[in-house]
């Protein structure tokens, strides 16, 4: 069909056309409107939860703040929880110790006659130089036993000749010097009371080869031994060359910790030599 040519013969073809097109327009303003009313809702609802969520996320700020202090203090609390504790079992362990066991005596500190170790252990015969009953402090047995029986698998045998001695065997044993030897017995062999012996920590070493004696010890290949490894068990030597207490004895070994006898060696220093402040502060690591 020609357009130019075409006519709209019905008289009422323009009116209902007219009328299509204003409902059209009528929809589609309708249309237009509720959608218009949506948009609004939806952007108002989204400023809505936008608010909300901002106001959540301060509030989960505060509570994480307030969390993490909470948690500070808590922490503060348990570490000073800890440290009571630790110092309370710190104060407990030292009131079982005896404050006696790191003292200096040798012509410093005296033991009267009423004193002896808590509780004394056995040493077993095989690791005695005679048959006599030989006896070390309880808690410092195991540290002996370890340190002999080690020397032992290195193919070193240390014998017990002396360890602990009370106050009136002391007494005996210096009475019995001092008649052989005078006032010369003042140089190796200590007054009663004096003695490290009678704490039960001390030990007077000898070997096979010297045939229960002390002479000739530092001779030996056991305390060459001793020398480099004594301190892993807690033993120091007492008496080196040159002290200003007595002679030179290369057998006698004393216990006084592990953590103790570990310094002394690294320091090359001597138990001797230390402050007794200084020495009591490591009662606490003694056993």
């Amino acid at each position: 069909m020609n357009l130019k040519t075409f006519e709209f013969k019905h008289p009422l073809a323009i009116p209902a056309l007219s009328l299509l097109l204003l409902l059209a327009l009528g929809f589609g303003g309708y249309e237009y409107y509720v959608l218009n009313l949506a948009a609004h809702s939806y952007v108002a609802q989204v400023a809505e939860l936008s608010t909300n969520l901002s106001a959540a996320s301060s509030t989960i700020a505060q509570l994480n703040d307030a969390y993490t202090q909470e948690k500070a203090r808590n922490d503060d609390f348990q570490n000073q929880i800890s440290h009571i504790t630790g110092t309370v079992g710190t104060l407990d362990k030292l009131s079982k110790t005896d404050p006696q066991l790191l003292a200096k005596y040798s012509k410093i500190y005296f033991l009267n006659e009423n004193y002896a170790p808590a509780s004394l252990s056995d040493i077993p015969s095989e690791e005695t130089s005679d048959a006599k009953k030989h006896q070390f402090l309880k808690e410092a047995f195991p540290y002996l036993e370890n340190m002999i029986g080690d020397a032992k698998r290195d193919g070193i045998d240390l014998l017990v000749l002396s360890s602990y001695r009370s106050f009136y065997e002391q007494a005996a044993l210096k009475t019995n010097y001092k008649i052989t030897y005078g006032s010369g017995a003042n140089a190796f062999s200590a007054d009663q009371g004096y003695s490290e012996h009678q704490l039960g920590t001390a030990a007077d070493f000898t070997t096979p080869a010297l045939h229960n004696t002390l002479d000739g010890f530092d001779k030996t290949s056991a305390y060459t031994w001793l020398t480099r490894h004594a301190y892993q068990y807690g033993f120091v030597l007492s008496y080196p060359s040159g002290n200003t207490f007595y002679v030179f004895e290369p057998w006698h070994w004393r216990y006084v910790g592990v953590k103790l006898a570990t310094r002394l060696h690294d320091d090359k220093q001597y138990f001797y030599d230390l402050d007794q402040r200084e020495i009591n502060t490591y009662l606490i690591d003694l056993f």
